[in-house]
């Protein structure tokens, strides 16, 4: 059997087909389109016609390449670019009715759930307790557990690329004193979440998403071309001496280093505070990169549901069971 997940973020349109007969979901084919949503948001994070129409085409593109593959319905999801629009409902309908993809949107928190799972099955049982840091363009998502399902979970809009629209604006690079006013704001949005992780102690601390992969990239790990089976790490120590030398680079700049691509060179420097704040507050000293991330985290649920009803529902909307397992409900507007 063969399932889809069709990824919508503010960068690009990510497809992944993969075969789930078995407890793994093992790519078979994967499909990318460039978006740039952010360069069509308004200045309230409202999206334009013309990003609704770039969301559309890309849903298209994505729903006749999944069918190609097998994939008659691939679940399809967008992140905070689409989910904190003001007209999100708008959205939504309109790229159902455009493509006939059903786009759904998810709470930050069962993003941190799902996000942990994928982290938990590709570190397996030896890591022991587990704290998952995954940076986004509009969230940052954390988790910590001791098995499958998160004790703690939690989705702060503290994306890179909220971030660097909210304080550095134009400026490129920005000046010392927004890097500055970008960490005091991450600091008071983590007063409450990163004493929870470091009480804890986690054994094991793993970051996911792009951000994390270019960062580590930049610190001296093992390039992407190398395959998901390297180890990869982040130490904090690395990361430090990083966002000086972002700090200090415009973005065309910033394009030229290892890893750092060109369509999140702009937002990577925030991202990089972000990082370096997070693992400082939390007491983490490093962190292994994980490939696996929210998009196999809904495949992996997927595997274990085998009915798809967990995908199916009335409108836009995601229940947790009181077992704390993401149990979702999921449907397209309308």
């Amino acid at each position: 059997m063969r399932m889809g997940v069709v990824d919508f973020g503010a960068n690009a349109v990510r497809l992944v087909i993969a075969n789930a007969d078995g407890e793994v979901p093992l790519p078979v084919h994967t499909g990318k389109w460039r978006l740039r949503l952010s360069e069509h948001l308004g200045a309230d994070g409202t999206l334009g016609r013309e990003a609704v129409l770039r969301l559309s085409g890309a849903a298209s593109a994505a729903r006749a390449e999944a069918e190609r593959w097998g994939v008659r319905e691939p679940f399809a999801f967008a992140t905070a670019v689409v989910r904190d629009a003001p007209n999100c409902p708008e959205i939504l309908a309109d790229v159902h009715r455009r493509s006939g993809l059903r786009l759904r949107v998810l709470p930050g928190e069962v993003e941190a759930e799902l996000t942990f799972l994928a982290a938990r099955r590709w570190m397996g049982w030896r890591a022991g307790s587990l704290a998952v840091l995954d940076i986004g363009g509009g969230t940052f998502e954390i988790a910590f557990g001791r098995a499958e399902v998160p004790e703690f979970a939690a989705s702060l809009p503290l994306g890179a690329r909220r971030l660097t629209r909210d304080f550095f604006g134009d400026e490129d690079p920005p000046p010392a004193r927004a890097v500055k006013a970008v960490r005091r704001h991450v600091r008071r949005q983590l007063r409450d979440v990163a004493p929870r992780i470091r009480w804890e102690g986690p054994r094991t601390a793993v970051a996911t998403s792009r951000t994390f992969q270019q960062l580590a990239r930049l610190c001296g790990a093992a390039p992407g071309r190398e395959g998901p089976f390297v180890p990869r790490e982040l130490a904090r120590r690395d990361l430090r001496r990083a966002v000086a030398q972002l700090g200090e680079l415009p973005a065309a700049r910033r394009a030229e280093l290892p890893g750092i691509s060109t369509a999140r060179s702009l937002q990577c420097l925030a991202g990089a505070v972000v990082a370096d704040t997070v693992m400082k507050m939390t007491g983490i000293r490093s962190a292994d990169v994980c490939p696996w991330a929210l998009r196999e985290g809904i495949l992996l649920r997927a595997t274990e549901d085998r009915t798809g009803t967990w995908w199916t529902g009335h409108g836009p909307s995601a229940v947790c069971g009181t077992d704390g397992r993401a149990r979702l409900r999921l449907a397209a507007s309308g």
